[in-house]
């Protein structure tokens, strides 16, 4: 998203202690699914400023495993505690605070095998380039942008859900702070009616529990929330990410309390964090290692730019969150931005399908396809967007505001989850991608070819050894090596159909670098944009 889009208590701790000094715990549930959300609530002081002087942990404990869960105010004298056990068993739990009414609270609960749909939070796959969920379930990611669709009105909201019930998207990229026209504004106390008459040292508890419920509804419907926490976009100059540092911090530790335990969430720091004047690149560091501080349950932590590139290798950062349209016209250049980063790579914004002026919001349902292909070759992953309105005003689109879809590249992106869900585990891989081969998959077991606008006659059989990465050292060659038989599959992505080739292919060496398949030595193409092949080992 670029920078035109921008579209009372008083009194002491000590007194409110003193007021309240008999606690009461409305006990969570007995029994809770692993990676699920237990909860409990404590009543304590009222009085003062609670946001600010009173402090609220538990400790949780299984089995010699041990977490401190930070505990949140709620308002009305009402205090929750969220956790997510990550094993399974009997968990005890013991409150911690310098208000007498809520330190010494005490339970258990009991962590049960996991329901079906719960695979747990998503995490990075241990060959540090995909992402898998904790159960072990590969997670294809196909993430979709709607900015602001949380703090839209109920019935809008729920129009997003049901459209995201049909759609192939499994991660949603939302806003916290307002940014396009919604119904939700304010998520501190206000102290007048002035855009800037409101106060960093007190939240607004019904904001967040709107938000959340939004979170709640995503997951139940197996949509990852990608939270943004701070953007440029201000029109009312409001000044919610340009707080003050003790602001920011108090900020991030009281949504790390809100919404952490929640197993589909991710943390994105900022989007387009260049573009927010007041903060600095030390900041930004900063306020990072402030969140993962907070958040026992380590959820998945990213930034986004707009023109200057995050240092991503930061210990802070789980995953690359790209804004870059250029980079995923080929998969080479895709795989490029990967091996730079070390890490997971999701080119969360290429542009958007769409009719506004602007190059960034005007992509052909064509083009944004293309880019989600070449990213899967490149070993990454990309994002969906769409700025269709009557009127070219993305604000009031799916981007903006979230809604209905009406473009044409999501049954495309459907049917791309198949392919990528029928690959292999953890994802497709870049198989010599610095030889220009263009080949994803794993070697000697699956390869994938897309072509892209390029109309070929013919695809030659000449397949690399190895796969060219540090995960995937060049073979000896053994006789189950190369010599191999694989079966053919032409892919049509627009038409989204699959075409097997008839017969097999039985690869030979061809040289100490390559193989081929000397008797069938290419497969006939129909000389059509958009086409990729899928060769396959077959298994006696």
């Amino acid at each position: 998203m670029s920078v035109t889009r921008r579209s009372v208590l008083g009194g002491s701790l000590a007194a409110g202690v003193a007021a309240s000094t008999q606690g009461f715990a409305a006990e969570g549930p007995s029994r809770v699914e692993r990676w699920g959300l237990w909860e409990t609530a404590l009543h304590g002081p009222a009085e003062g400023n609670p946001f600010v002087d009173v402090t609220l942990a538990a400790v949780f404990e299984c089995d010699g495993s041990r977490v401190r869960v930070p505990g949140f105010y709620d308002g009305e004298g009402v205090y929750r505690i969220r956790f997510s056990p990550p094993e399974m068993g009997c968990w005890r739990w013991t409150s911690e605070s310098n208000a007498p009414a809520l330190a010494g609270q005490s339970g258990a609960f009991e962590a049960v095998a996991p329901g079906p749909g719960n695979h747990g939070p998503v995490r990075v796959s241990a060959d540090g380039f995909h992402f898998t969920y904790a159960d072990g379930t590969p997670y294809r990611q196909m993430g979709t942008t709607a900015y602001a669709w949380a703090l839209q009105a109920d019935a809008k909201c729920a129009e997003t859900i049901e459209t995201l019930k049909t759609a192939p998207f499994n991660k949603m990229r939302m806003v916290f702070f307002p940014s396009v026209p919604s119904v939700a504004v304010d998520p501190f106390a206000r102290t007048g009616e002035g855009f800037q008459d409101w106060d960093a040292t007190r939240f607004d508890p019904a904001y967040f529990r709107r938000f959340e419920d939004r979170i709640r509804r995503l997951g139940e419907i197996g949509v990852e929330a990608d939270v943004i926490l701070y953007h440029p976009y201000d029109p009312d100059k409001r000044g919610y990410s340009t707080m003050r540092r003790a602001d920011d911090e108090r900020y991030l530790r009281y949504i790390a309390a809100r919404f952490g335990a929640y197993r589909n969430l991710w943390w994105s720091m900022a989007n387009e964090y260049d573009l927010v004047e007041a903060k600095s690149v030390d900041d930004w560091d900063h306020l990072g290692a402030v969140l993962h501080a907070a958040d026992p349950h380590d959820r998945l932590r990213s930034i986004h730019q707009f023109d200057v590139y995050y240092d991503v290798r930061k210990p802070w950062i789980t995953h690359a969150s790209v804004q870059n349209n250029f980079a995923v016209l080929d998969d080479g250049r895709a795989q490029l931005h990967r091996a730079f980063a070390d890490k997971p790579v999701i080119f969360d914004e290429v542009g958007y399908e769409g009719n506004f002026s602007q190059p960034w919001g005007n992509l052909t349902p064509e083009e944004l396809v293309e880019r989600f292909w070449f990213g899967l070759v490149g070993g990454t992953y990309v994002g969906h967007g769409e700025v269709w309105h009557p009127s070219g005003n993305p604000n009031y689109s799916w981007l903006g505001q979230g809604g209905k879809l009406t473009g044409t590249s999501v049954p495309r992106l459907a049917f791309l989850r198949r392919i990528m869900e029928d690959g292999p585990v953890p994802g497709f891989e870049p198989i010599q991608a610095w030889w220009n081969y263009r080949l994803a998959g794993k070697p000697f077991e699956t390869y994938l070819r897309y072509f892209g606008k390029e109309t070929p006659d013919e695809w030659r059989v000449v397949l690399p050894r190895g796969s060219g990465t540090r995960h995937g050292r060049i073979p000896p060659w053994t006789e189950s090596g190369p010599a191999n038989t694989y079966r053919a599959e032409i892919i049509d992505t627009w038409n989204m159909t699959v075409t097997p080739v008839d017969g097999v292919f039985r690869t030979a060496p061809l040289n100490e670098q390559q193989f081929h398949a000397p008797d069938r030595p290419a497969i006939a193409l129909p000389r059509a944009p958009y086409l990729a092949v899928r060769f396959s080992r077959v298994r006696a």
